[in-house]
């Protein structure tokens, strides 16, 4: 039986698998942990992020986007990864220009008739940190799977992680892939 949290896959695009231009520590091992959570078809919706470099760029964005052209031109790059290319037949890939997901209208519509946010993805101090603080302030209940989130280096994901932890037990939950579906199959 599934429940009805929101699992949000933010940006697990190539550029940010390890050895590329934009690559985190761990991604092979978060995408190893997404994988084994959409495998379980515990949450009631899931949505897959993708960041595309704002076309009509303000303020730092400008210098954003002349300093990442190459990359931001890249398709492979800005590609979903091929391990996760499957679940796109089931799930949507929603785009953003923002690091927070929550910039999309449909994320926040679907968000609404959630009991709980559950974030994982990429980069753990940018896109995921900026998503789970304003999935905060909009009132979300936020679960953050630190197992299935990957960061710059294991210190600054380990901050991020941090971060988000100094709001529990009200606004946030931190737990691996394993606590959540444990938790999920007791409440059952």
């Amino acid at each position: 039986m599934k429940n009805r949290d929101l699992l949000i896959v933010i940006d697990m695009q190539n550029v940010y698998k390890e050895g590329e231009a934009w690559g985190c520590s761990r991604t092979g091992e978060a995408s190893s942990a997404i994988r084994k959570l959409l495998d379980a078809d515990i949450c009631g919706d899931v949505v897959f992020t993708r960041f595309d470099a704002p076309r009509d760029p303000r303020g730092s964005w400008k210098a954003y986007n002349r300093e990442n052209a190459a990359i931001n031109g890249d398709q492979r790059l800005n590609d979903i990864m091929d391990d996760l290319l499957p679940y796109l037949k089931h799930y949507p890939v929603l785009t953003k220009s923002t690091y927070s997901s929550f910039s999309i209208p449909e994320l926040c519509r679907r968000a609404e008739q959630a009991e709980h946010v559950v974030l994982c993805g990429v980069v753990a101090e940018c896109c995921v940190l900026a998503t789970a603080m304003e999935a905060i302030d909009l009132g979300y209940p936020v679960i953050y799977l630190k197992d299935a989130v990957s960061g710059l280096s294991s210190d600054t994901e380990l901050e991020a992680e941090h971060i988000v932890s100094y709001l529990s037990p009200i606004q946030t939950e931190v737990m691996t892939v394993e606590e959540y579906l444990k938790a999920q199959a007791q409440s059952r």
